[in-house]
């Protein structure tokens, strides 16, 4: 259980330059160890990840990316100012340009038929995920949506930085690093976090509460989508190597 103070004035308060961000990463904890530490990033970066763990897992990331390009696209309408729709609108253009161009390299790899990935059947970690995005942005506003965003990239960032030195030989592992280990992919999660430290800051004591339940539970989300490449591998009858599940205490 984090030992973060349970409002963000008390954290704030025993700081003398407070993140909100900052404050909601520590209430994570200890979900965002788990994520960012995972074994499936660990064994992604040093090249050891079963495919079949990794093909279940980009069939549902690719789910679930285009559920996440929604939330982006609900964002750059709900943000308040012309350079905060910019910013999202261009980092839309990776999402559906340069990641796209990987989900269908990496498919045709590792033989996944496109009406497999067109069509899939989600696992309860993408239906879990996709009805938090989407309650995200129907019972909340711009600081709601960058709530579940903004660790969603953030995770993403943490652990492709944590194995970035790592060259696996397969390309749809070594080029998954590369997206989210590059200067501009830390530049724009840099972005999204001032824009959810300022919107969280000022927000109500009520407000601040709801914002670090989307927060957490994104994160929590995490750990449940990497586990459940695993579980997806095993149930297709190709069972993962022993191991721990996460880097965490789970």
């Amino acid at each position: 259980m984090s030992r973060a103070p349970e409002t963000y004035d008390e954290y704030a308060a025993e700081r003398e330059d407070p993140r909100f961000t900052d404050w909601l990463r520590e209430r994570t904890e200890p979900a965002w160890t788990e994520a960012t530490g995972h074994r499936f990033a660990r064994e992604l970066g040093a090249g050891d990840l079963d495919d079949a763990a990794f093909r279940a897992y980009l069939i549902q990331d690719y789910a679930f990316v285009e559920h996440l390009t929604g939330a982006f696209g609900h964002a750059v309408g709900e943000a308040p100012t012309m350079a905060a729709k910019s910013r999202l609108v261009d980092f839309l253009a990776v999402l559906t340009d340069d990641e796209d161009d990987y989900f269908e390299r990496s498919f045709e790899a590792l033989g996944v038929s496109e009406s497999t990935y067109a069509d899939p059947e989600p696992t309860p970690a993408t239906e879990a995920f996709v009805d938090l995005l989407e309650r995200a942005g129907r019972e909340g506003g711009y600081a709601e949506t960058l709530a579940v965003l903004t660790p969603a990239e953030w995770v993403y960032l943490e652990w492709a930085t944590a194995v970035a030195g790592e060259s696996p030989e397969r390309f749809y592992l070594r080029e998954w690093i590369d997206l989210h280990a590059v200067e501009s992919f830390a530049s724009f999660v840099g972005w999204l976090r001032e824009e959810l430290d300022r919107e969280g800051a000022a927000a109500s004591d009520r407000r601040q509460r709801r914002i670090e339940r989307l927060f957490r539970r994104t994160v929590e989300l995490e750990v449940a989508f990497f586990d459940a490449a695993y579980d997806e591998a095993a149930a297709a009858g190709e069972p993962a190597a022993d191991g721990d599940r996460s880097g965490g205490d789970r």
